[in-house]
């Protein structure tokens, strides 16, 4: 029998597992030498894995103890295999004697160490053996209780070690040659290994590494959060995975990212015993993601800011909508001020190229509640005329147009702004200025660029609504200076009239339109009323106004009937805009069909002559909307004024409309942007002008105002022309009219009608000299002219005075020679009547001439130094 008993070596689970029972001497539970201690081992011990078997021979040879593992490894039970020959139970037949000869050794008080071949155990019981395993065998010999040899045996399947080898040699290179920082941290969060990639980054060599803790590496705060999540691995067995950790490494002031991965390592038992951190650097994977980043960002900006600036012509809204892009998506302050000159419409500003000109701060954006913009001296308010001092960078911005950074001030709330130009079309017309609170990420190059490149795109926009804003201002100019200037003045008419351009009566900003209005005075107390749209925007369409405006004035001082001027104006329309003018026009009305509209300009217009003596108003309209007639005690109506073609279209006559108008009667023109707009429609807009016209008896002021205040939103963006006249007839004790016939003494009945009624009006100071040119004209009636003879005068502001007959030839002005007895009649009254001429009518032609009233302080001419000039 051996020396120690058979069943002292090892104690073993049902499972097969080995607990030594003994004491393990010189081992602490962390593996360092120290005092030997008397304990259990725990589970997961070396043992484990290797999974050592072991029996004893007695003196004869025999097997005399047979442990569980042994039974695990070799499949014979303990019952069968004690007093078994092992040679000839385990050994394969042809390695038997080799195998007697070793035992013979053993037995003979040898050691021996060696790989033994044997027989695996058959898988299927009763099946025979099973395939051939190999054992590395330990043999020690012994003695038993009575002094006989005999031998203990330690076996080990070879499969288990070579399986241990690979393991072990896979786990030395992967943690050896990982090029990720590989550290095993035991349950003490100290680290138990690190490999050669860990210490060249914290320096030294791996075993330096040994012992040391997370807050041997990383800032403390850093270091406790670490520290928490490595023990909640611990615990609960979870993984971590990519955690970003923040620290240094020794020698440098640069901060360095890693990116960790935890997980808990296990014993061959399941027994947790550590933690394994698996780092790498991302200091350059975060440096370029914090870079794609700022390039998504900044080209989000761009994108933003190409959709939200420049949407509106206005300076100070385009400049907002640059400072609502930027606050706060790229700075926490942002100002814009624009050159004070440039605004007031001057093309260089005095300072100009030297920065110091004045500028008008037209925008302040804030992410900051109540926080001011710094600079020098005082905050600048919105709308405030400032300049920069010449050494200021704001003021080297302008000076040279570059982008200029402006340090915070020393415990301040701004820790940098950068201040950018505003340069459109190699002109600086203001400065933008981005500013950083302290908290927030410093500016850098690409910041610079960004906001370069924002303020360009602003300061286009910003140079594009001032030179919008210089065209409009001037196209306004020039479209007032054509309109009449206050309220017009005619004979048996009470007229009241309004002009807004579209940014006044809208709010907004928009292109000056072409509607016009006109009042001309005719000869015989008539009255022409005009209301016109060009269709179109801009300086243009003003332009084209105004030649209409004056075309229309040249026509209506012909004194041709209503339909005749628009034809007349239809070839000027036509005209416009293309070289040719109206010779092209003229060549057009000839051919409608081959004219180009795209070439000319097309426009809308009602033009109508009101007669204050008969109070008759002839119409005739060019495509124009309806006038509005309220006659007392009536509701309004629209006049059915045939519409007729656009002025421009060609090709079509236009028909007049003659309406007698009674007295009080309230005549409405105007043009569709008081009635029209996106948003009303055009009846809609109609029936609230005619409703709103429901006190014709009231002042033409406050009517004119009551209409334009109800219909405030009905309008649109577009001009708005109002022409409103109340009909004031002439009294029939102001005219005289008498019908001579055709005999010479016809003049001389002539001058006493025209002496008796001037009498009567009290007129003495004119009698003279309208007697002599009352019987000038009849005698060139009754010389050239044909039939009756008809003699009217009218007394209002003036005195007229119309001599008609049925001629159709117009008198023509000529200088008569010396030797010549007649022919200077017409000289005669060109030099005493305030105005003279002659027009045709229906049935004839009538000539007229027209006197002012005595004032008292200016006297008449003299008939009779008159009559010799002409000699």
């Amino acid at each position: 029998m051996s020396e120690i008993p058979a069943k002292a070596t090892e104690s073993e689970d049902p499972s097969g597992g080995a607990r030594a029972e003994a004491a393990v001497p010189g081992a602490l539970p962390d593996g360092e030498p120290g005092d030997a201690i008397w304990q259990s081992s725990p589970p997961g011990s070396i043992y484990d894995y290797i999974k050592v078997a072991s029996f004893s021979i007695g003196p004869d040879g025999l097997v005399d103890q047979w442990s569980l593992r042994a039974e695990q490894i070799f499949g014979i039970p303990a019952d069968r295999a004690v007093g078994m020959d092992p040679i000839d139970a385990f050994i394969d037949p042809d390695l038997r004697e080799r195998g007697q000869r070793k035992m013979a050794e053993i037995l003979d008080g040898r050691e021996w160490t060696g790989v033994v071949p044997f027989r695996m155990p058959d898988p299927v019981p009763g099946g025979g053996r099973g395939e051939q395993g190999l054992a590395e065998v330990y043999v020690m010999p012994t003695r038993s209780l009575d002094g006989e040899k005999a031998a203990v045996c330690i076996v080990v399947d070879v499969r288990t070690l070579r399986s241990i080898e690979t393991d072990l040699a896979a786990s030395q290179a992967i943690f050896g040659q990982s090029p990720f920082g590989f550290l095993l941290i035991d349950p003490d969060l100290r680290v138990r290994r690190a490999n050669h990639r860990f210490a060249s980054v914290f320096g030294g060599a791996p075993d330096d590494h040994r012992g040391k803790g997370v807050h041997d590496y990383l800032p403390r705060s850093e270091a406790d959060r670490v520290s928490a999540t490595l023990r909640r691995v611990l615990q609960t067995g979870d993984s971590i995975t990519d955690m970003h950790v923040t620290g240094f490494v020794p020698g440098s002031d640069e901060r360095r990212h890693w990116s960790i991965n935890l997980y808990r390592v296990h014993s061959g038992s399941g027994r947790p015993i550590g933690v394994a951190w698996l780092g790498t650097d991302i200091t350059a994977r975060r440096a370029a993601a914090r870079e794609a980043a700022a390039a998504r960002r900044n080209l989000a900006l761009l994108n933003d800011a190409g959709a939200r600036i420049g949407n509106s012509l206005d300076l100070e809204t385009t400049a907002r909508e640059l400072l609502d892009v930027v606050v706060p998506g790229f700075c926490d302050l942002a100002t814009v001020d624009l050159y004070q000159g440039l605004l007031a419409g001057d093309e260089t500003p005095p300072g100009l190229a030297d920065g110091s000109a004045e500028l008008r701060r037209v925008a302040f954006s804030s992410a900051v509640s109540d926080a001011p913009f710094p600079g020098a001296g005082a905050p600048v308010a919105v709308g405030a005329v400032h300049h920069f001092p010449f050494n200021s960078p704001c003021a080297d911005a302008l000076r040279t147009a570059r982008p200029q950074t402006v340090p915070g001030d020393e415990g301040g709330l701004v820790q940098g702004t950068i201040a950018v130009p505003m340069v459109a079309h190699d002109t600086v017309v203001g400065l933008a200025q981005f500013s950083r609170t302290k908290g927030s990420e410093p500016f850098g190059d690409r910041d610079r660029d960004l906001a370069v490149e924002l303020a360009a795109r602003a300061a286009v926009c910003i140079d594009n609504a001032r030179l919008y804003r210089r065209e409009h201002e001037r196209a306004l100019i020039l479209q007032r200076s054509l309109l009449p200037p206050g309220d017009p003045v005619a004979s048996g008419l009470d007229i009241a009239c309004r002009y807004l351009p579209g940014n006044v009566s809208t709010g907004r900003p928009s292109e000056v339109g072409g509607d016009w209005f006109d009042v001309i005075e005719l000869p015989g107390h008539r009255t022409a009323l005009v209301v016109g749209d060009v269709m179109g925007r801009g300086l243009r369409a003003a332009v084209a106004m105004g030649e209409l405006r004056t075309a229309v004035r040249t026509l209506a001082l012909l004194d041709l009937e209503p339909a005749e001027v628009l034809s007349a104006l239809d070839e000027i329309a036509r005209g416009l805009g293309t070289p040719g003018g109206v010779q092209q026009a003229t060549r057009a009305a000839r051919r409608p069909r081959e004219a180009d509209l795209s070439e000319v300009y097309l426009a809308t217009c009602v033009y109508a002559v009101y007669d204050s003596v008969t109070r008759r108003c002839t119409f005739a309209n060019a495509g124009h909307l309806p006038p509005v007639l309220v006659e007392p005690g009536e509701p309004a109506l629209m006049l059915d004024v045939p519409p007729g073609m656009p002025l421009g279209v060609g090709g079509e006559p236009f028909e007049e409309v003659e309406v007698e108008l009674p007295e009080g009667a309230l005549l409405a023109l105007y043009t569709d942007g008081l009635v029209e707009s996106r948003d009303h429609p055009l009846d809609e807009g109609l029936n609230a002008f005619v409703g709103a016209l429901t006190d014709p008896s009231a002042p033409l002021e406050d009517v004119c105002d009551h209409v334009l205040s109800t219909l405030d939103s009905h309008h649109g963006e577009d001009d708005i022309a109002l022409l409103m006249a109340r009909v004031q007839g002439l009294p029939a004790d102001s005219v005289g009219d008498w019908t001579l016939p055709r005999e010479p003494r016809s003049v001389g009945r002539a001058r006493e009608h025209a002496r008796g009624r001037l009498l009567a009006w009290g007129l003495e100071p004119l009698v003279d000299t309208t007697e002599l040119l009352v019987s000038e004209l009849v005698t060139n009636a009754l010389r050239y002219g044909e039939g009756e003879i008809r003699l009217r005068l009218l007394l209002d502001r003036t005195l007229v005075c119309e001599v008609w007959d049925a001629g159709l030839v117009q008198p023509r002005r000529r200088r008569a020679r010396d030797t010549d007895e007649g022919g200077r009649g017409l000289q005669l009254v060109g030099l005493l009547a305030a105005a003279w001429g002659s027009r045709r009518t229906p049935r004839g032609k009538t000539v007229w001439f027209e006197l002012p009233l005595p004032d008292g302080e200016a006297g008449l001419a003299d008939p009779a130094e008159a009559l010799l000039s002409l000699f």
